[in-house]
């Protein structure tokens, strides 16, 4: 199976595969607030950076001078043709191919928790963000996805180097110098809920069913009708350790460049 013209790898979505619907929706949600967000916040010229932007569907809904960034060769290819409006560059997140204090916004989805050397990429984030500008990261919340793995510890999901919890995430962005840091959640909405109050956590389903090759007719009928309206964002900030965060499905940190 391909996804938009490139291998599924099992990690990265796309538009497209009926079966991964529900992670799509999950991902496209993140994708409209932040990009509502950048919308109202930035002039329509502002430098708008997605680091790690994947098959690209994400950066083209972002307003702007957009740029992509991608470490993979195929899929910026990709990009390029998808997405022409895109400026897209292959890079390795290591070192952002960006001159100093250039960029108005930088979004990166689901990526920290591939990355060997956070710290590293979050101090690349804040050199390249001018005065003021904004940083906003998504990531699976490690309490709802990998229930039971403690702090530090290697994920099952072997594309995953560590995963965060809210408290985590934030600390890291002021270690690294951000300020007015602030924490929301992709949240389940009331259908999805009552789906698991039924049958238990849909991704432990999708897991299972990934590994074993066996999808109950149930499951795959479910994921397959997921979409946006399934999921909300939560409106406000709350505090990092909260129980709201705690319950989401992921994280969404944003923060400034104060300097």
């Amino acid at each position: 199976m391909e996804e938009s013209g490139l291998l599924a790898t099992g990690e990265r979505t796309a538009p497209g595969l009926p079966d991964e619907e529900y992670w799509f929706a999950r991902h496209e949600v993140a994708y409209r607030w932040i990009a509502q967000r950048i919308a109202q916040r930035h002039a329509p010229g502002a430098v708008i950076v997605d680091a790690g932007a994947g098959e690209g569907y994400g950066a083209a809904m972002l307003t702007g001078t957009v740029v992509a960034l991608e470490y993979d060769g195929a899929a910026c290819a990709h990009m390029r043709r998808a997405y022409p409006q895109i400026a897209v560059t292959r890079a390795n997140l290591a070192a952002l191919p960006l001159r100093t204090r250039s960029v108005d916004a930088l979004v990166s989805l689901q990526v920290v928790e591939h990355l060997w050397d956070v710290r590293g990429f979050l101090r690349e984030c804040l050199r390249v963000l001018r005065p003021q500008g904004e940083l906003v990261i998504t990531t699976p919340q490690r309490l709802t996805f990998s229930p039971g793995l403690g702090r530090g510890e290697k994920p099952i999901n072997p594309f995953h180097v560590e995963e965060f919890d809210g408290e985590q995430l934030r600390d890291l962005l002021v270690e690294a110098g951000f300020d007015d840091v602030q924490m929301r959640g992709v949240q389940h909405g009331s259908r999805l809920r009552e789906w698991e109050a039924a049958h238990g956590s849909i991704v432990a389903a999708q897991v299972a069913a990934a590994l074993s090759g066996h999808w109950s007719a149930g499951l795959r009928e479910q994921v397959r009708s997921v979409t946006t309206e399934d999921f909300t964002v939560d409106a406000e900030a709350v505090p990092a350790a909260g129980a709201h965060i705690a319950a989401a499905q992921d994280l969404v940190a944003t923060a400034r460049c104060a300097s």
